[in-house]
Protein backbone atom coordinates (compact mmCIF):
# COMPACT_ATOMS: atom_id res chain seq x y z
CA UNK A 1 0.00 0.00 0.00
CA UNK A 2 2.91 2.52 0.83
CA UNK A 3 4.58 1.66 -2.68
CA UNK A 4 1.50 2.38 -4.19
CA UNK A 5 0.79 5.74 -2.43
CA UNK A 6 4.52 6.51 -3.01
CA UNK A 7 3.73 5.73 -7.09
CA UNK A 8 0.15 7.81 -7.32
CA UNK A 9 1.59 10.48 -5.44
CA UNK A 10 4.96 11.02 -8.21
CA UNK A 11 1.72 11.42 -10.71
CA UNK A 12 1.43 14.97 -11.79
CA UNK A 13 -1.56 16.82 -9.75
CA UNK A 14 -3.06 17.71 -13.18
CA UNK A 15 -3.25 14.24 -14.07
CA UNK A 16 -4.47 12.86 -11.36
CA UNK A 17 -7.43 15.38 -11.30
CA UNK A 18 -8.40 13.87 -14.59
CA UNK A 19 -8.52 10.49 -13.37
CA UNK A 20 -10.90 11.55 -10.28
CA UNK A 21 -12.89 13.13 -13.06
CA UNK A 22 -12.95 10.04 -14.88
CA UNK A 23 -14.08 7.88 -11.79
CA UNK A 24 -16.51 10.46 -11.08
CA UNK A 25 -18.48 10.49 -14.12
CA UNK A 26 -18.30 6.66 -14.35
CA UNK A 27 -19.48 6.03 -11.32
CA UNK A 28 -22.57 8.86 -11.61
CA UNK A 29 -23.58 7.12 -14.78
CA UNK A 30 -23.67 3.35 -14.25
CA UNK A 31 -24.07 3.24 -10.55
CA UNK A 32 -25.78 6.86 -9.10
CA UNK A 33 -27.97 5.00 -6.61
CA UNK A 34 -25.12 3.01 -4.86
CA UNK A 35 -22.71 5.23 -4.56
CA UNK A 36 -24.23 8.42 -3.36
CA UNK A 37 -21.45 8.21 -0.27
CA UNK A 38 -18.96 9.90 -3.32
CA UNK A 39 -20.16 13.28 -2.99
CA UNK A 40 -19.03 14.11 0.11
CA UNK A 41 -15.65 13.80 -1.01
CA UNK A 42 -16.25 17.16 -2.89
CA UNK A 43 -17.90 19.19 -0.64
CA UNK A 44 -15.44 17.84 2.59
CA UNK A 45 -12.84 19.48 -0.23
CA UNK A 46 -14.91 22.62 -0.90
CA UNK A 47 -15.38 22.93 2.76
CA UNK A 48 -11.62 22.87 3.79
CA UNK A 49 -10.28 24.79 1.12
CA UNK A 50 -13.05 27.68 2.19
CA UNK A 51 -11.98 26.98 5.89
CA UNK A 52 -8.39 27.50 5.22
CA UNK A 53 -8.66 30.38 2.66
CA UNK A 54 -9.63 33.42 4.93
CA UNK A 55 -6.39 32.95 7.54
CA UNK A 56 -4.44 32.03 4.64
CA UNK A 57 -4.65 35.41 3.16
CA UNK A 58 -4.68 37.09 6.74
CA UNK A 59 -1.73 35.40 7.46
CA UNK A 60 0.02 35.64 4.02
CA UNK A 61 -0.49 39.84 3.19
CA UNK A 62 0.28 40.37 6.78
CA UNK A 63 3.36 38.43 7.01
CA UNK A 64 4.32 39.61 3.41
CA UNK A 65 3.78 43.26 4.00
CA UNK A 66 5.18 43.49 7.62
CA UNK A 67 8.97 41.87 6.27
CA UNK A 68 8.39 44.28 3.00
CA UNK A 69 11.78 46.25 2.64
CA UNK A 70 11.04 49.89 2.40
CA UNK A 71 11.87 51.10 -1.26
CA UNK A 72 11.79 47.54 -2.54
CA UNK A 73 9.26 47.36 -5.37
CA UNK A 74 6.33 45.21 -5.98
CA UNK A 75 4.43 45.45 -9.19
CA UNK A 76 0.85 46.33 -7.71
CA UNK A 77 0.62 48.81 -10.03
CA UNK A 78 1.01 47.28 -12.78
CA UNK A 79 -1.42 44.06 -11.92
CA UNK A 80 -4.40 46.53 -10.80
CA UNK A 81 -3.88 47.74 -14.71
CA UNK A 82 -3.95 44.53 -15.61
CA UNK A 83 -6.77 43.20 -13.59
CA UNK A 84 -8.84 46.21 -14.94
CA UNK A 85 -8.00 45.99 -18.29
CA UNK A 86 -9.13 42.43 -18.37
CA UNK A 87 -12.59 42.82 -16.77
CA UNK A 88 -12.80 45.94 -18.75
CA UNK A 89 -12.64 44.48 -22.32
CA UNK A 90 -14.41 40.92 -21.07
CA UNK A 91 -17.51 43.26 -20.71
CA UNK A 92 -17.01 44.56 -24.17
CA UNK A 93 -16.45 41.22 -25.73
CA UNK A 94 -19.65 40.30 -23.62
CA UNK A 95 -21.76 43.29 -25.42
CA UNK A 96 -20.58 42.97 -28.82
CA UNK A 97 -21.01 38.97 -29.18
CA UNK A 98 -24.53 40.13 -27.84
CA UNK A 99 -25.42 42.21 -30.84
CA UNK A 100 -24.08 40.01 -33.07
CA UNK A 101 -25.76 36.87 -31.84
CA UNK A 102 -28.87 38.50 -30.24
CA UNK A 103 -30.10 36.03 -27.65
CA UNK A 104 -34.28 35.78 -26.25
CA UNK A 105 -34.89 34.48 -23.30
CA UNK A 106 -37.38 32.17 -22.09
CA UNK A 107 -38.46 33.51 -18.32
CA UNK A 108 -39.40 32.00 -16.04
CA UNK A 109 -40.21 32.83 -12.07
CA UNK A 110 -37.60 31.83 -10.00
CA UNK A 111 -35.21 33.32 -6.69
CA UNK A 112 -37.66 35.38 -5.72
CA UNK A 113 -35.85 34.53 -2.26
CA UNK A 114 -32.34 36.21 -3.09
CA UNK A 115 -32.10 39.93 -2.25
CA UNK A 116 -29.53 41.63 -5.14
CA UNK A 117 -28.02 45.08 -4.58
CA UNK A 118 -31.12 47.93 -5.60
CA UNK A 119 -28.25 50.20 -7.06
CA UNK A 120 -24.94 51.16 -7.34
CA UNK A 121 -24.82 53.60 -3.85
CA UNK A 122 -25.45 50.16 -1.96
CA UNK A 123 -22.76 48.25 -3.74
CA UNK A 124 -20.53 51.03 -2.48
CA UNK A 125 -22.29 51.21 0.63
CA UNK A 126 -21.70 47.20 1.15
CA UNK A 127 -18.24 47.50 0.04
CA UNK A 128 -17.63 50.47 2.80
CA UNK A 129 -19.45 48.64 5.77
CA UNK A 130 -17.03 45.17 4.45
CA UNK A 131 -13.61 47.47 4.19
CA UNK A 132 -14.71 48.25 8.03
CA UNK A 133 -15.78 44.77 9.28
CA UNK A 134 -15.00 43.16 13.06
CA UNK A 135 -11.75 41.05 11.95
CA UNK A 136 -13.03 38.12 13.54
CA UNK A 137 -16.35 38.58 11.93
CA UNK A 138 -14.66 38.88 8.84
CA UNK A 139 -13.07 35.61 9.27
CA UNK A 140 -15.66 33.85 10.28
CA UNK A 141 -18.10 35.51 6.80
CA UNK A 142 -14.93 35.05 4.66
CA UNK A 143 -15.49 38.47 4.11
CA UNK A 144 -12.44 38.89 1.86
CA UNK A 145 -12.53 42.69 1.29
CA UNK A 146 -12.66 42.81 5.25
CA UNK A 147 -9.84 40.13 5.43
CA UNK A 148 -7.53 42.15 3.22
CA UNK A 149 -8.49 45.55 4.98
CA UNK A 150 -7.37 44.37 8.15
CA UNK A 151 -4.13 41.54 6.66
CA UNK A 152 -3.10 45.32 5.30
CA UNK A 153 -3.34 47.38 8.21
CA UNK A 154 -1.75 45.25 10.56
CA UNK A 155 1.10 44.15 8.61
CA UNK A 156 1.87 48.10 7.90
CA UNK A 157 2.16 48.38 11.90
CA UNK A 158 4.04 45.58 12.18
CA UNK A 159 6.79 47.05 9.58
CA UNK A 160 8.01 48.58 12.83
CA UNK A 161 7.83 45.59 15.12
CA UNK A 162 10.60 43.21 16.26
CA UNK A 163 12.36 40.38 13.57
CA UNK A 164 11.28 37.68 16.23
CA UNK A 165 7.82 39.21 15.87
CA UNK A 166 7.92 38.73 12.28
CA UNK A 167 9.40 35.41 12.44
CA UNK A 168 6.40 33.85 14.75
CA UNK A 169 4.24 35.53 12.41
CA UNK A 170 6.08 34.21 8.88
CA UNK A 171 5.99 30.63 11.16
CA UNK A 172 2.18 30.93 11.26
CA UNK A 173 2.02 31.45 7.35
CA UNK A 174 4.07 28.74 6.57
CA UNK A 175 2.61 26.18 8.90
CA UNK A 176 -1.08 27.48 7.18
CA UNK A 177 0.41 27.19 3.56
CA UNK A 178 1.90 23.50 4.73
CA UNK A 179 -2.22 22.63 5.58
CA UNK A 180 -3.37 23.53 2.15
CA UNK A 181 -0.61 21.88 0.51
CA UNK A 182 -1.99 18.80 2.47
CA UNK A 183 -5.58 19.99 1.25
CA UNK A 184 -4.41 20.10 -2.27
CA UNK A 185 -2.65 16.64 -2.28
CA UNK A 186 -6.56 15.36 -2.35
CA UNK A 187 -7.57 17.65 -5.29
CA UNK A 188 -8.46 13.93 -7.01
CA UNK A 189 -10.83 12.47 -4.36
CA UNK A 190 -12.79 16.03 -4.06
CA UNK A 191 -13.03 16.48 -7.68
CA UNK A 192 -14.51 13.07 -8.03
CA UNK A 193 -17.12 14.17 -5.87
CA UNK A 194 -18.02 17.44 -7.37
CA UNK A 195 -17.74 15.43 -10.80
CA UNK A 196 -20.11 12.70 -9.59
CA UNK A 197 -22.87 15.51 -7.36
CA UNK A 198 -22.95 17.62 -10.64
CA UNK A 199 -23.72 14.99 -13.04
CA UNK A 200 -25.87 12.42 -10.55
CA UNK A 201 -28.19 15.60 -9.69
CA UNK A 202 -28.40 18.01 -12.65
CA UNK A 203 -27.12 16.27 -15.51
CA UNK A 204 -27.06 18.26 -18.65
CA UNK A 205 -31.00 17.78 -19.19
CA UNK A 206 -31.63 21.27 -17.59
CA UNK A 207 -29.66 23.14 -20.11
CA UNK A 208 -31.50 21.94 -22.99
CA UNK A 209 -33.59 25.17 -23.55
CA UNK A 210 -31.21 27.74 -22.76
CA UNK A 211 -28.50 26.10 -25.05
CA UNK A 212 -27.92 29.34 -27.15
CA UNK A 213 -27.42 31.56 -24.26
CA UNK A 214 -24.97 29.17 -22.66
CA UNK A 215 -23.24 28.74 -26.15
CA UNK A 216 -23.07 32.80 -26.13
CA UNK A 217 -21.96 33.01 -23.11
CA UNK A 218 -19.07 30.10 -22.69
CA UNK A 219 -18.16 31.28 -26.23
CA UNK A 220 -16.98 34.62 -25.01
CA UNK A 221 -15.50 33.38 -22.11
CA UNK A 222 -13.63 31.32 -24.31
CA UNK A 223 -12.42 34.07 -26.40
CA UNK A 224 -11.35 36.41 -23.33
CA UNK A 225 -9.31 33.33 -22.11
CA UNK A 226 -7.59 32.41 -25.47
CA UNK A 227 -7.72 35.56 -27.20
CA UNK A 228 -8.04 38.69 -25.34
CA UNK A 229 -6.24 37.75 -22.06
CA UNK A 230 -3.09 36.65 -24.49
CA UNK A 231 -2.76 39.67 -26.16
CA UNK A 232 -2.93 41.71 -23.14
CA UNK A 233 -0.14 39.79 -21.93
CA UNK A 234 1.73 40.21 -24.94
CA UNK A 235 1.50 43.84 -25.03
CA UNK A 236 3.45 43.67 -21.66
CA UNK A 237 5.81 41.13 -22.59
CA UNK A 238 6.42 41.00 -26.00
CA UNK A 239 6.56 37.17 -25.83
CA UNK A 240 4.21 34.06 -26.76
CA UNK A 241 1.70 34.51 -23.76
CA UNK A 242 0.15 30.95 -24.61
CA UNK A 243 2.56 28.66 -22.18
CA UNK A 244 1.77 30.42 -19.69
CA UNK A 245 -2.31 30.74 -20.66
CA UNK A 246 -2.46 27.36 -20.73
CA UNK A 247 -0.86 26.40 -18.21
CA UNK A 248 -3.04 28.61 -15.83
CA UNK A 249 -5.93 27.71 -17.14
CA UNK A 250 -4.40 24.08 -16.39
CA UNK A 251 -3.37 24.03 -13.24
CA UNK A 252 -5.30 27.03 -11.80
CA UNK A 253 -8.38 26.73 -14.34
CA UNK A 254 -9.24 23.33 -13.73
CA UNK A 255 -9.67 23.01 -10.37
CA UNK A 256 -11.50 26.28 -10.00
CA UNK A 257 -14.16 25.14 -12.57
CA UNK A 258 -15.29 22.52 -9.76
CA UNK A 259 -14.79 24.91 -6.99
CA UNK A 260 -17.00 27.12 -8.11
CA UNK A 261 -15.32 29.57 -6.11
CA UNK A 262 -12.35 32.40 -6.49
CA UNK A 263 -12.42 32.57 -2.98
CA UNK A 264 -11.36 29.06 -2.72
CA UNK A 265 -8.98 28.78 -5.04
CA UNK A 266 -6.96 31.83 -3.75
CA UNK A 267 -4.59 28.77 -2.07
CA UNK A 268 -3.82 27.15 -5.70
CA UNK A 269 -3.07 29.79 -7.22
CA UNK A 270 -0.83 30.59 -4.01
CA UNK A 271 1.10 27.44 -4.57
CA UNK A 272 0.97 27.80 -8.69
CA UNK A 273 2.74 31.43 -8.14
CA UNK A 274 4.78 29.89 -6.44
CA UNK A 275 5.91 27.08 -8.85
CA UNK A 276 6.19 29.80 -11.22
CA UNK A 277 9.05 31.65 -9.50
CA UNK A 278 7.10 34.81 -8.98
CA UNK A 279 7.97 37.49 -6.46
CA UNK A 280 6.29 36.36 -3.41
CA UNK A 281 5.55 39.91 -1.77
CA UNK A 282 3.73 40.59 -4.85
CA UNK A 283 1.61 37.60 -5.35
CA UNK A 284 0.50 37.00 -1.53
CA UNK A 285 -1.08 40.67 -2.09
CA UNK A 286 -2.29 40.36 -5.76
CA UNK A 287 -3.57 36.64 -5.74
CA UNK A 288 -6.24 37.35 -2.38
CA UNK A 289 -7.06 41.01 -4.19
CA UNK A 290 -7.52 39.25 -7.69
CA UNK A 291 -10.31 36.81 -5.96
CA UNK A 292 -12.34 39.95 -5.10
CA UNK A 293 -11.56 42.36 -8.03
CA UNK A 294 -10.74 40.37 -10.60
CA UNK A 295 -13.62 39.02 -12.78
CA UNK A 296 -13.56 39.06 -15.97
CA UNK A 297 -16.02 36.18 -16.43
CA UNK A 298 -18.35 37.82 -13.92
CA UNK A 299 -18.34 41.08 -16.80
CA UNK A 300 -19.19 38.57 -19.36
CA UNK A 301 -21.97 36.94 -17.89
CA UNK A 302 -23.94 40.20 -16.51
CA UNK A 303 -23.52 41.87 -19.67
CA UNK A 304 -24.64 39.27 -21.84
CA UNK A 305 -27.61 38.19 -19.43
CA UNK A 306 -28.52 42.14 -19.41
CA UNK A 307 -28.71 42.29 -22.85
CA UNK A 308 -30.55 39.06 -23.36
CA UNK A 309 -32.74 40.59 -20.98
CA UNK A 310 -33.33 43.90 -23.08
CA UNK A 311 -33.86 41.32 -26.07
CA UNK A 312 -36.65 39.66 -24.45
CA UNK A 313 -38.16 42.69 -23.51
CA UNK A 314 -38.07 44.29 -26.66
CA UNK A 315 -35.91 47.30 -25.57
CA UNK A 316 -33.43 49.01 -28.86
CA UNK A 317 -30.08 49.57 -27.08
CA UNK A 318 -28.21 52.44 -28.25
CA UNK A 319 -24.41 52.69 -28.72
CA UNK A 320 -24.07 54.74 -26.19
CA UNK A 321 -26.34 52.95 -23.36
CA UNK A 322 -24.08 49.75 -24.45
CA UNK A 323 -20.86 51.76 -23.07
CA UNK A 324 -22.08 52.73 -20.31
CA UNK A 325 -22.95 49.04 -19.53
CA UNK A 326 -19.17 47.78 -20.63
CA UNK A 327 -18.05 50.14 -18.03
CA UNK A 328 -20.95 49.21 -15.54
CA UNK A 329 -20.45 45.42 -15.72
CA UNK A 330 -16.95 45.91 -15.46
CA UNK A 331 -17.41 48.11 -11.96
CA UNK A 332 -20.56 45.62 -10.95
CA UNK A 333 -18.11 42.48 -11.77
CA UNK A 334 -15.01 43.88 -9.44
CA UNK A 335 -18.05 44.21 -6.61
CA UNK A 336 -19.20 40.48 -7.17
CA UNK A 337 -18.54 37.54 -4.67
CA UNK A 338 -15.95 35.06 -5.01
CA UNK A 339 -17.99 32.77 -4.16
CA UNK A 340 -20.59 30.69 -6.90
CA UNK A 341 -22.94 32.27 -8.27
CA UNK A 342 -22.03 35.93 -7.11
CA UNK A 343 -21.94 37.73 -10.38
CA UNK A 344 -25.66 36.61 -11.11
CA UNK A 345 -26.97 38.82 -8.07
CA UNK A 346 -25.67 42.19 -9.52
CA UNK A 347 -27.71 41.39 -12.88
CA UNK A 348 -30.74 43.76 -11.45
CA UNK A 349 -28.27 46.43 -11.29
CA UNK A 350 -27.06 46.41 -15.01
CA UNK A 351 -31.05 45.48 -15.72
CA UNK A 352 -32.18 48.86 -14.36
CA UNK A 353 -29.94 50.85 -16.83
CA UNK A 354 -32.81 49.57 -19.26
CA UNK A 355 -35.46 50.28 -16.52
CA UNK A 356 -36.11 46.50 -16.95
CA UNK A 357 -38.31 46.04 -13.65
CA UNK A 358 -36.99 44.10 -10.77
CA UNK A 359 -39.15 40.81 -11.12
CA UNK A 360 -38.29 40.43 -14.54
CA UNK A 361 -34.33 40.63 -13.64
CA UNK A 362 -35.07 38.07 -10.16
CA UNK A 363 -36.52 35.89 -13.50
CA UNK A 364 -33.04 36.29 -15.61
CA UNK A 365 -31.52 35.39 -12.03
CA UNK A 366 -33.45 32.02 -12.38
CA UNK A 367 -32.10 31.64 -16.07
CA UNK A 368 -28.70 31.80 -14.56
CA UNK A 369 -28.88 29.31 -11.66
CA UNK A 370 -30.22 26.81 -14.15
CA UNK A 371 -27.70 27.43 -16.84
CA UNK A 372 -24.92 27.74 -13.76
CA UNK A 373 -23.91 24.21 -14.07
CA UNK A 374 -21.04 24.83 -16.79
CA UNK A 375 -21.32 28.70 -16.89
CA UNK A 376 -20.84 29.58 -13.73
CA UNK A 377 -18.20 26.92 -13.66
CA UNK A 378 -15.93 28.59 -16.57
CA UNK A 379 -16.78 31.58 -15.39
CA UNK A 380 -14.86 30.85 -11.97
CA UNK A 381 -11.73 29.05 -13.90
CA UNK A 382 -11.40 32.00 -16.20
CA UNK A 383 -11.59 34.91 -12.82
CA UNK A 384 -9.26 32.27 -10.74
CA UNK A 385 -6.77 31.96 -13.55
CA UNK A 386 -6.43 35.01 -15.16
CA UNK A 387 -5.48 36.08 -11.44
CA UNK A 388 -1.73 34.09 -11.74
CA UNK A 389 -1.72 35.15 -15.60
CA UNK A 390 -1.55 38.64 -14.81
CA UNK A 391 0.41 38.47 -11.76
CA UNK A 392 2.89 36.35 -13.89
CA UNK A 393 2.61 39.00 -16.98
CA UNK A 394 3.54 42.09 -14.38
CA UNK A 395 6.55 39.32 -13.83
CA UNK A 396 7.78 39.14 -16.68
CA UNK A 397 7.22 42.80 -17.63
CA UNK A 398 9.26 44.04 -14.73
CA UNK A 399 11.96 41.35 -15.43
CA UNK A 400 12.26 42.48 -19.21
CA UNK A 401 12.25 46.30 -18.50
CA UNK A 402 15.18 45.56 -16.29
CA UNK A 403 16.87 43.13 -18.84
CA UNK A 404 16.62 40.34 -17.34
CA UNK A 405 14.17 38.73 -19.81
CA UNK A 406 15.01 38.65 -23.36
Amino acid sequence: MKNIMLKWNQISLVKRILIGMIVGILLAVTIPDSTKWVSIFGSLFVGALKAIAPILVLFLVMSAISKHKSGKQTNMKTILVLYGLGTLLAGVVGVVASFLFPVNLSLSTGAQDVAPPSGILEVLKTLLFNIVDNPVNALLNANYIGILTWAILLGLVLKKAAETTKTVIANFSDAITNIVKWIIDLAPLGIMGLVYDAISTNGLSALKEYVQLLVLLLGCMFFVALVVNPIISFIFTRQNPYPLVLRTLRESGLTAFFTRSSAANIPVNMTLCKKLGLDEDTYSVSIPLGATINMAGAAVTISVLTLAAANTMGIEVDIWTSIILMVLSAVSAAGASGVAGGSLLLIPLACSLFGIPNDIAMQVIGVGFVISVLQDSCETALNSSSDVLFTATADIAKKRKEGKVI
